[in-house]
């Protein structure tokens, strides 16, 4: 008797899988794209299907809020949208340049999509992408190979998820960069550089080259390539940074020492190593100036400099970080190159 009166009990208490739904009844798009003009956004989903015939549809709706359009979206469809299995997000400059906040933020309390869904700038409208993307690809997988670290990636480019673009939004001394991209001509995506971000405004842009650096200083293993003296192509093995971090005269002054081991790919002429490796150090160094000219106008600190003076300045100070501090800045970098070996060629 007692084990029926428990047995009767727990029916009331358990509740299996009544609110599950099954896979066939729902919708998991690839990419997400969405474009933002004067208030009203316009989203456009490319969801795969299981059919041979109609292998990607690209849906679109526009609205106010971009959960109230997904919202209609799946209303309209013969299944529900789930956007857990995002992979990538697709936005226009116009809605980078106004401002990722309300979106991201959107999107992180909704728990719709997951934080590490990456985040894509398009440098053409959303619409003409997607409709490039459904005449090229075959199963909707393109897009998010282009950007598989396994795959199609590239050390040129930048890789920035949705919870870094909400960490950057809230924080005083870390910004971030996104990749731009575009429909090419001879194939089917082409990489036009990153954007410069400043508390997720778009403020700026970066070369492929200087997305390059980026992901070096950012303590990334990339396996770049750089052209030296227009001569040599060097290829980066390794990359190790270290920095130090001290005020004078209450102007901020970093130390970075840069240790990169490279392989020599192609050499034309006699050149020594030495003569390599110097000129290696100056480019970089001239490259990296460049690049910090670049962001001190910004005032975005996309190379995180700012969580180096965190235990020297109080929250108060922090704060004005990217107003007081960050445009004061004084770099010092020291590049030590290593060649590792000459490949299939011999020393002399």
């Amino acid at each position: 008797m007692l084990k029926w009166i428990v047995a009767t009990l727990l029916l009331f208490i358990l509740s299996g899988c009544w609110d599950n739904k099954d896979i066939n009844h729902r919708s998991l798009p690839i990419a997400m794209g969405v474009s933002y003009n004067q208030g009203n956004y316009t989203v456009f989903l490319d969801i795969p299907k299981v059919s041979e015939k109609d292998s990607i549809q690209v849906v679109s709706e526009s609205g106010d809020t971009i959960n109230e359009i997904i919202d209609h979206i799946s209303m309209n469809m013969e299944s529900e949208i789930d956007l857990l299995h995002l992979k990538i997000i697709i936005v226009d400059k116009e809605f980078a340049k106004h401002g990722l906040n309300d979106g991201v933020a959107s999107l992180i309390r909704s728990r719709h999509v997951s934080p590490k869904t990456l985040f894509v700038i398009c440098d053409e409208s959303p619409e003409r992408f997607f409709h490039k993307m459904d005449q090229d690809s075959h199963d909707g997988t393109m897009i998010y190979d282009f950007f598989q670290r396994n795959s199609g990636l590239s050390p040129e480019i930048a890789y920035t998820q949705t919870w870094k673009i909400f960490r950057s939004i809230h924080s005083f001394t870390n910004d971030v960069v996104i990749p731009i991209i575009k429909s090419g001509k001879t194939t089917a995506i082409e990489s036009t550089g990153s954007a410069i971000m400043k508390n997720g405004k778009m403020v700026g842009r970066l070369t492929n080259e200087e997305t390059l650096l980026i992901n070096v200083f950012n303590g990334k293993q990339t396996q770049g390539k750089i052209e030296v003296m227009g001569k040599a192509t060097i290829q980066i093995v390794s990359n190790e940074l270290s920095y130090r971090s001290s005020f004078e005269n209450n102007q901020p002054l970093l130390k970075t020492k840069l240790r990169l081991k490279v392989i020599l790919l192609d050499t034309q002429g006699d050149l020594s190593s030495a003569a390599i490796k110097d000129e290696l150090s100056k480019l970089v160094i001239e490259r990296f100036e460049t690049l910090f000219e670049k962001i001190r106008l910004g005032g975005a600190d996309v190379l995180g400099i700012g969580q180096y003076f965190r235990h020297e300045l109080t929250r108060s100070q922090l704060e004005d970080w990217r107003t007081k501090y960050f445009p004061n800045l004084k770099t010092d970098l020291e590049v030590s190159t290593s060649i590792r070996n000459t490949g299939n060629l011999k020393g002399t």
